[in-house]
């Protein structure tokens, strides 16, 4: 099963554990129901549509509400360090928390004494503290956009607000910055990319390139770089070459956006109800 860690952008959204489902628009969680519109619940969103399109239908979620103070993260991280030991989760996906260098480690020790492994894949604020740690070997994918790797490929660069200038973050530097951040160890087994081209990494280089079904709308759509983490996150924990999930779930997330004919109006849920039948698409095509 997989599992997702994330925040709700709301102050009075209270601490949760449970199993997720999709319901029209809204992610409902123990009784809670949020919209879909980009960050965790996008990418949660995602995930479910995936799911089920794999017959997979169960997805546990841990969440809580933080509007970027941080105090909703610290629980959870702290509730996740007493209790993901005791949990069997064959991949736990890390999203959007306020990064915290300590409660990162305590997280990742509770990983360590889990009766198996699972999978681990880090984005946003999450994928900041593993680096800022020192233990992005530890995870075996980030799903960077071009902003996030430019924080990773600065070996010296505390948090993400003093990346140093000269590393720019246009599209043509990406091949550098991927080489940059494998240099100093500061990204994860596998790293995905996302950008007008989707980059696969690791650290022999870059591995593919994904950049069909190009929809310029999709830019300025929000949640479009979680649902491709949400898609790659779910195909992971079904038991897919995390590899193999990357660059499935990027062929799939363009494809759904192609389907869904977008305008800078579209919302992100219409992209998310084509990606069962892109990645079914995608699917047949690998076979």
């Amino acid at each position: 099963m997989l599992a997702v860690v994330g925040t709700i952008p709301e102050q009075k959204f209270p601490l949760i554990a449970g199993k997720v489902t999709l319901n029209g628009n809204r992610i409902c969680i123990k009784g809670e129901k949020v919209d879909v519109n980009r960050g965790t619940p996008a990418l949660l969103a995602a995930a479910v549509k995936t799911g089920e399109m794999l017959g997979q239908s169960e997805l546990f979620g841990y969440l809580v509400g933080d509007i970027g103070l941080g105090d909703g993260s610290r629980r959870l991280y702290e509730y996740l360090s007493r209790n993901l030991e005791h949990l069997n989760f064959s991949a736990i996906t890390f999203h959007y928390l306020q990064p915290d260098v300590d409660w990162h480690n305590r997280v990742l020790f509770a990983v360590e004494k889990m009766a198996k492994r699972p999978v681990l894949i880090a984005d946003a604020g999450f994928m900041y503290a593993a680096k800022m740690s020192g233990q992005s070997q530890e995870y075996d994918l980030f799903t960077s956009d071009i902003g996030e790797l430019a924080f990773l490929a600065d070996e010296t660069a505390p948090h993400p607000f003093y990346t140093r200038g000269f590393i720019l973050h246009e599209e043509n530097r990406v091949p550098d910055l991927i080489t940059r951040a494998y240099e100093h160890n500061n990204a994860s087994l596998s790293l995905l990319v996302k950008g007008e081209k989707d980059y696969l990494a690791n650290r022999q280089g870059i591995q593919a390139t994904v950049n069909g079904y190009m929809e310029n709308a999709m830019e300025a759509i929000g949640g479009t770089g979680d649902t491709l983490t949400g898609i790659a996150s779910a195909l992971a924990g079904a038991g897919m070459d995390i590899s193999k999930a990357a660059i499935i779930a990027a062929k799939a997330n363009r494809l759904a956006g192609y389907y869904a004919r977008p305008t800078p109006a579209t919302q992100v849920i219409e992209i998310i109800r084509h990606i069962p039948g892109a990645l079914e698409e995608i699917l047949q095509e690998k076979k």
